[in-house]
């Protein structure tokens, strides 16, 4: 774990070499843009939407989903910064792909401990540490991608606290080929 924190300390001290006027940036996004994506460390919105520091809000989690939490920090964004246009990215190969409540929840019911994944196969080894508050949480797994971006869209879009001037787009990231590509039917422009 020391080895883990030096690491990200060695790399802020050289960050902090090069980081200029970024300290004199506004909170509010330049481009008036926020990003609903996931958390999958192949993603980075920045570079792959062609934006800087500065410009929009990222707002990620398991899958990209449109959870109560994702919606209460576009609100804010929105509300108290001025966002005007959000995106919805999932991605393709995302491990929420295929993933059900009921599977989730059994893995931690036996251990609380990481799964070990290889080419073949997923080991999860059964231990005491398991817990079945895993059945009570909705962890929005993936069954369609194209269809969970429409619905995501159609969540938000249809949610009380969001503003109808508010433009929202659903894409997916290829994450093979560093692609968007736009959803057809996930678009809900403001009036």
């Amino acid at each position: 774990m020391l080895d883990t924190l030096t690491e990200i300390l060695n790399a802020n001290k050289t960050y902090v070499e090069s980081f200029g006027e970024k300290g004199k940036l506004n909170s509010p996004p330049q481009k008036q843009m926020a990003i609903l994506t996931c958390m999958d460390a192949r993603l980075d919105p920045a570079k792959f939407a062609g934006f800087s520091e500065g410009d929009v809000h990222v707002i990620r989690n398991a899958g990209g989903r449109a959870s109560d939490d994702a919606i209460r920090s576009l609100v804010i964004s929105h509300k108290m910064l001025g966002t005007k246009f959000w995106f919805v990215i999932q991605h393709t190969k995302c491990g929420m792909q295929g993933a059900t409540n009921d599977g989730i929840a059994q893995l931690l019911e036996e251990s609380l401990e990481t799964i070990q994944i290889d080419e073949n196969s997923a080991l999860n080894e059964k231990r005491d540490s398991g817990s079945a508050e895993g059945y009570k949480v909705d962890w929005l797994p993936i069954d369609n991608l194209e269809e969970s971006v429409k619905n995501d869209v159609f969540r938000i879009r249809n949610h009380p606290l969001v503003s109808d001037t508010i433009s929202i787009y659903g894409l997916i990231y290829d994450v093979e080929s560093g692609c968007l590509k736009q959803v057809d039917g996930a678009i809900s422009m403001a009036k």
